[in-house]
């Protein structure tokens, strides 16, 4: 995890006033009012707070979940949602004379893509991340509730943000300046030994749920973008992350883990968690652990790597460690039948486009279908969206991507979009 710290807000303890407050962090104010200026390229099919309607036709569209492949394709979008998908002559009758137009020619079609793992800040992270692919995500947790912010926007302007499973704050040892999130985290600023006992694991998640998130983030290891820390030294027993698991699971939530030694992560898998995190020294016994529970394994593989071109020569020398060993882990963990899921873990203000997750999955063995859909059907699932994104069918969220080539021979154009369509509208 990579987030930079921001000034924390002040505000009452309400509903309204929690997302106000988290919405001047994130920028929100300023992109949801009058004020603010569309990009010059994106032609607006709606006004700005509710789903378009758009169809988009004569390009070639592809179906992650079977692998079919359809020329000539049209999508017919309507209220942000899908309304007809297929061959020109199978939508026939079916084209409403009153949408807005397309033209797809000479591109595919795919559904936008999902970023299992990223840390949204800002109002302008959120928009970077859809212009870069990403039209749904998961949070891998923010400072001080920013992604519960950005949340909201895409529900207001969907144009503006993926669609969002927010986490909240990260139940961490340490939360430093995390306790003035919320003045009901204060309180663990005087513990000795930090975010440890029982009560204080339950504390930050039960004010994380009280906040509205939707899954809950913890750690088992400490962090390879730093330095000073050793990221195979584990911070949580397994103890301590069934306590944090049994908190989310009352709340009706589920827990991502970032780890990265093999025994931490047979901890975090067998405390119950729902996805693994980066994982770069996961084992065999823990794999087939995973297979066995149906825990979802997000390498977030464009993080390690860009560890490797790091200035700083210990985090060089980890990241040319760890992304072999990581990619062996992936590989293995996809023939072994763990689902996979696609993530960035972008932070810091600098987003990176999921295409590229989608690449070095590939790069791991996975086929080119295969990679694609750690992005699409199978991040899904695991956000809890498999019948909403990832698929370009009916009834599911009017989001897509046209790209410039074919991505089952060259996973590289997914990096950069030639356009992109979340609920219904041009981004």
């Amino acid at each position: 995890m990579c987030v930079e710290p921001i000034e924390p807000p002040s505000g009452r303890l309400t509903r309204r006033g929690v997302l106000a407050a988290s919405a001047v962090l994130a920028g929100t104010a300023t992109a949801l009012g009058s004020g603010a200026s569309p990009a010059a390229a994106a032609p607006r099919t709606s006004r700005p707070g509710t789903a378009g309607d758009l169809v988009v036709e004569g390009g070639t569209l592809l179906d992650p979940a079977t692998g079919h492949v359809t020329e000539d394709a049209v999508v017919v979008i309507r209220g942000g949602v899908v309304r007809a998908a297929g061959s020109r002559d199978a939508v026939r009758g079916q084209l409403p004379a009153d949408a807005p137009r397309l033209a797809a020619h000479g591109h595919w079609i795919l559904p936008g893509l999902v970023d299992a793992h990223i840390h949204l800040n800002t109002a302008a992270e959120a928009r970077d991340a859809v212009r870069k692919g990403a039209t749904s995500a998961r949070s891998g947790s923010t400072n001080f509730y920013q992604d519960i912010a950005v949340r909201e926007l895409a529900r207001q302007a969907p144009e503006r943000a993926p669609r969002l499973r927010a986490a909240g704050v990260f139940v961490t040892p340490d939360l430093g300046d995390t306790v003035l999130a919320d003045p009901d985290l204060t309180p663990l600023a005087r513990l000795k030994d930090g975010v440890r006992s029982a009560q204080a694991l339950r504390r930050v998640v039960e004010v994380n749920l009280a906040r509205g998130a939707d899954v809950v983030k913890t750690r088992v290891n400490e962090r390879a973008g730093l330095p000073e820390q050793d990221p195979l030294a584990q911070v949580y027993s397994h103890e301590q992350l069934s306590e944090v698991v049994a908190a989310a699971r009352r709340g009706g939530k589920g827990v991502l883990c970032h780890s990265y030694s093999e025994q931490g992560c047979h901890d975090a898998v067998t405390a119950g968690i729902r996805s693994l995190e980066h994982g770069a020294f996961v084992g065999e016994r823990t794999l087939r652990e995973m297979r066995r529970r149906g825990t979802y394994f997000t390498p977030t593989l464009t993080a390690i790597a860009g560890l490797a071109t790091s200035s700083d020569p210990v985090l060089a020398e980890r990241g040319r460690t760890y992304l072999p060993v990581l990619k062996k882990a992936v590989l293995a963990a996809h023939e072994m039948g763990v689902p996979l899921a696609a993530g960035t873990d972008s932070s810091g203000g600098s987003v990176r486009p999921i295409g590229g997750e989608v690449e070095l999955m590939h790069a791991a063995g996975l086929s080119p279908l295969d990679a694609i859909r750690t992005a699409t059907t199978g991040a899904a699932r695991l956000l809890g969206l498999a019948g909403t994104a990832g698929r370009l069918d009916r009834g599911f969220a009017g989001d897509l991507l046209l790209l410039s080539g074919d991505p089952l021979k060259d996973l590289s154009v997914l990096k950069a979009p030639s356009h992109v369509v979340r609920s219904g509208l041009a981004v």
